[in-house]
């Protein structure tokens, strides 16, 4: 699961924001407010997970795209048989 550069860029942002609610959902736990520490630690990780699960429509023609051209085109090293399977 390598990341392209643009989603590189894309995840450090999102943890530029996520972090710092972790942060402060670990600080608030330990405070004494354990359901609310918890709540904010629960934020952050969707943050940071919902981005790259969600299918948005300007993402649809892109994973339209990838997928036809991954049954067309065959990889590297790979025979027909190969390919059948």
């Amino acid at each position: 699961m390598s990341l392209g550069i643009l989603e590189q860029v894309g995840l450090a942002a999102t943890l530029i924001f996520a972090l710092p609610v972790a942060v402060y959902g670990v600080q608030t736990a330990v405070g004494g407010r354990p359901l609310l520490g918890a709540g904010f630690v629960v934020v952050a990780a969707l943050m940071v997970l919902l981005p790259r699960r969600l299918t948005t429509p300007e993402g649809v023609p892109g994973e339209v795209a990838e997928r036809a051209a991954g049954s067309v085109v065959k990889e590297p090293g790979e025979s027909a048989d190969d390919a059948e399977k």
